[in-house]
């Protein structure tokens, strides 16, 4: 079978992936699963969250993104991001510049995150069409000290920062500028890119774990938004229902969206965080946030297992969801 683009699916890393994970080990407190952001290994009186993310379908701004998708998924657990490693595949056409480039935007990403750089691997690999960029993050906690994507309950508030399809659209604006100029303004363009700014969550994800409030954190990356709740819904054992006139979406995506006929709920969203909160506390999380700066909104809740995993469209039509099978921004790039 042949697959498609994008993340493995839920079926094969089920049946092939998630049976095949080496020795075990007492000290991996949370391992792979599906729907988890990374993996919780006990060390002493401390716990090292750690991270792997591939930067694949991206070409602008490479770099910047591998270290901040990766800080991204460990600062879901509420824990501040500390060492990063990188391995860079390069093609044939590479150039000396090519790899400065790449490592001044890790650079300068990293030291805004106060992350290390502690090594990896850099090679020219043959066949390559497009530099690919592998990322590994770790953070260090106290054990117990952390919150994961697969505890959200029924009940529970969902809420999102900034916007959708943030990263997705970024990357279509820089890297599709000559055929979106050709409808879209310039001027749309180029603030469509400066989304790539916004993409990290670190500050906002801390932030809403010291409130106290917070069950469990998602970062919605490939199969956007959607995909993202629907994650959190599978590794939660819950289901949702979620309201589309609640969802932001800035316009540079909508317009963007509308050129490539995608929907802008299933393009990559890194730069936006899915909170699972107390319905009692919500609030307190959203003045918190709405205090330091980040946009917030409640666009749905938790439910119990045998409910319907559901949309409510603007028309107050509810519409039963199915996950995405791919991200939108493949889509996007093949055309």
């Amino acid at each position: 079978m042949k697959l498609p683009s994008g993340k493995v699916p839920k079926s094969i890393l089920q049946e092939v992936v998630y049976s095949r994970l080496g020795a075990s080990r007492r000290e991996v407190v949370v391992g792979p699963a599906f729907g988890l952001d990374g993996a919780v290994i006990k060390l002493g009186e401390n716990a090292l969250i750690t991270s792997m993310d591939p930067i694949t379908g991206a070409i602008e701004r490479i770099g910047w993104l591998a270290v901040n998708i990766n800080a991204n998924d460990v600062s879901t657990f509420g824990v501040e991001p500390a060492f990063f490693s990188s391995c860079l595949l390069l093609p044939e056409t590479s150039s000396e510049e090519t790899v400065m480039t790449i490592c001044e935007q890790m650079d300068i990403a990293a030291k805004r995150l106060n992350v290390s750089i502690t090594g990896g691997h850099s090679e020219v690999t043959p066949m390559l069409p497009f530099p690919i960029v592998v990322g590994c993050c770790m953070g260090i906690t106290p054990n117990e000290c952390y919150v994961t994507s697969r505890d959200a309950k029924p009940g529970n508030l969902l809420i999102l920062t900034k916007s959708v399809g943030l990263e997705g659209t970024a990357i279509l604006a820089a890297d599709r500028f000559d055929q979106l100029s050709k409808e879209l303004q310039r001027s749309t363009l180029i603030r469509a890119q400066r989304f790539f700014d916004d993409i990290s969550v670190v500050n906002e994800a801390v932030l809403a774990f010291k409130t106290g409030c917070v069950t469990a954190m998602h970062d919605p990356t490939e199969g956007g938004v959607l995909g993202g709740i629907f994650e959190m819904a599978v590794a939660s054992e819950v289901s949702f229902r979620v309201f589309e006139e609640a969802i932001s979406i800035a316009e540079e995506t909508r317009e963007i969206c509308r050129f490539f006929e995608i929907d802008p709920l299933q393009l990559i969203a890194s730069g936006s965080l899915l909170i699972a909160a107390e319905r009692e506390r919500a609030d307190e999380l959203l003045k918190a946030l709405k205090k330091n700066g980040v946009v917030a909104s409640t666009i749905g809740e938790f439910l119990p297992s045998t409910a319907e995993r559901e949309i409510v469209r603007h028309d107050g039509r509810a519409e039963k969801l199915a996950a995405p099978s791919c991200d939108h921004l493949w889509v996007a790039l093949e055309k």
